[in-house]
């Protein structure tokens, strides 16, 4: 009988690390209902005592899809740390303490500047309390992979004395390699179980040499029973062991592997999509399982072997994954049935009937641009209409715009719309761009530095949707903005009041 394999998804924890990935809440509790449509077993939902705003997300995580998915949050071995994140996760029917501590004589070293038998001694004692508050308390052993074995061994074995119910295996810099990393888990599995066979071996792997998600197959070879991984592989430096490539490497390969997870993978590429577009970044186009070219054939060599049989050159099919093998083309007479079940088709809920009306009258104005509309912009119309909006009259938004480009003096007229009152104004600049965000800074009266614009297309076409991701700085913070719109000045526009509106929803709390 093939062995269940345990997914953790840390998108909303070390996915969010990457720079310029910052969500704000609503953000990570749309990433975090679909993380639950995935159906993950465990949901690793933020650094609780980090700030203020990650506590409260953790915490309504928990309260929203903690019902039916284990929650859990990272801590450092230290009580205050192991606090913030009981308080943010009890209120899950099944939530999970996650400690971390180095093992290698590096982290010991230079980053604890203790002895190996104190920094021991701080991991069991961490896990001594959080057994208090909870019956289920995860350990990692940050940097594992670059540790002596017979002292990350000992570690393992005093914090499972000590209480802990999962022992968490990272290898935190991505140093390790498939054959060395599998001996590994292979060795610290035979003890494990010999010790305690109740105790879950997981792995988290980084891909700083690509070989993340080589390593955690090999891991499961070996024994391990649960892999934490990222959506689309996001995370520090070169990211974290992708969950899309491990949940279909077992699935395609289950009688080599010998195991499944529960995970439904029909949702992948729907999740994939929308971390993509919360976060603003792009999943490479040749990028395993969910990439735009994943399924795509160009060759005539190819195309041919396809027509007489898929499995010639497709060893899973789009539909596996959530994809469709062709898609639905939309047009402006397409009609409210075929517009909604083409949004259905995507998971999105369309019972609210004003609502889905709103929807429907932005397809038909993106219809009359585009001419044809493709399942890529009706997923970004949708998903942009779906932002939560927050305290609608604090913020900006945008009424008009004039941008006359020319090698002179290029010029930009704005009117901004804030509750009731509206605000017009104009400046010059380097280029339209630049008087753009120029005019709507002096409207704003916030000193903002533009430190990274960067355009592309969502779809195809010459009336294709651009999206625009900026980030801006404001008293030494960074925040990010993103606009969709088949205008590239009016998207720059709408992207930098996104950035602006950031500014001033934390103003606001502040």
């Amino acid at each position: 009988m093939n062995r269940k394999i345990i997914v953790l998804d840390t998108t909303l924890r070390d996915g969010e690390q990457v720079p310029g990935a910052k969500l704000n809440m609503q953000q990570k509790l749309e990433i975090a209902q679909q993380l639950k449509r995935l159906n993950v077993d465990i949901i690793e939902a933020g650094f609780p005592a980090s700030s203020a705003g990650d506590f409260q997300a953790v915490q309504e995580i928990a309260r929203s899809v903690g019902d039916s998915v284990s929650i859990t949050a990272l801590g450092r071995a230290v009580k205050s740390d192991i606090d913030a994140v009981y308080e943010s996760i009890k209120l899950a029917q099944n939530p999970l303490i996650h400690i971390v501590l180095g093992t290698s004589n590096i982290h010991v070293e230079k980053k604890f500047n203790r002895s190996k038998d104190a920094v021991m001694q701080m991991g069991v004692d961490a896990v001594k309390y959080a057994r208090t508050l909870l019956p289920h308390v995860q350990y990692s052993t940050e940097d594992a992979s670059r540790s002596e074995f017979e002292y990350l061994w000992s570690t393992i074995e005093a914090v499972v004395k000590a209480g802990a119910t999962m022992i968490n295996v990272p290898d935190t810099v991505g140093f390790a390699v498939p054959e060395e990393f599998g001996e590994l888990i292979r060795k610290i599995n035979d003890r494990l179980k010999n010790l305690n066979d109740k105790v879950v071996l997981s792995v988290h792997c980084h891909n700083d040499l690509g070989m993340a998600t080589a390593n955690t197959l090999s891991a499961i070879k070996n024994g391990a029973e649960k892999v934490e991984c990222t959506i689309n592989g996001l995370g520090e430096r070169a990211g974290n062991t992708s969950l899309e490539e491990v949940v279909m490497g077992l699935k395609v390969r289950e009688s080599f592997y010998q195991c499944r997870t529960d995970i439904k993978t029909t949702e992948l590429l729907r999740t994939s999509r929308l971390v993509s577009h919360l976060t603003g970044l792009d999943v490479q186009v040749n990028k395993a399982i969910t990439g735009e070219n994943a399924f795509a054939h160009s060759s005539g060599i190819h195309q041919d072997g396809l027509l007489k049989d898929k499995q010639v050159y497709e060893i899973m099919s789009p539909e596996d994954v959530g994809a469709e093998s062709m898609e639905l083309i939309l047009t402006a007479r397409s009609g409210r049935h075929a517009f909604k079940n083409a949004v259905e088709k995507m998971g999105f809920d369309t019972s609210d009937v004003a609502d889905f009306e709103q929807l429907f009258q932005k397809f038909l104005t993106l219809a009359d641009a585009k001419k044809e509309v493709y399942d890529h912009d009706v997923f970004y119309l949708v998903t942009n209409h779906r932002t939560i909006e927050q305290s609608e009259s604090q913020l900006y938004m945008l009424e008009s715009f004039q941008v006359i480009s020319s090698d002179q003096t290029p010029t930009a007229t704005v009117k901004l719309k804030k509750g009731g009152e509206s605000i017009v104004g104009s400046c010059v600049g380097d280029g339209p761009i630049d008087a753009l965000y120029s005019v709507i800074k002096s409207l704003v009266g916030l000193d903002v530095q533009l430190k990274d614009y960067k355009i592309n297309s969502l779809s195809r076409g010459k009336e294709a949707i651009g999206r625009v991701n900026i980030r801006i700085e404001y008293e030494g913070k960074t925040y990010s903005g993103r606009a969709m719109d088949t205008d590239i000045i009016k998207a720059s526009a709408n992207a930098f009041l996104n950035g602006i509106n950031a500014i001033v929803l934390e103003l606001v709390k502040a």
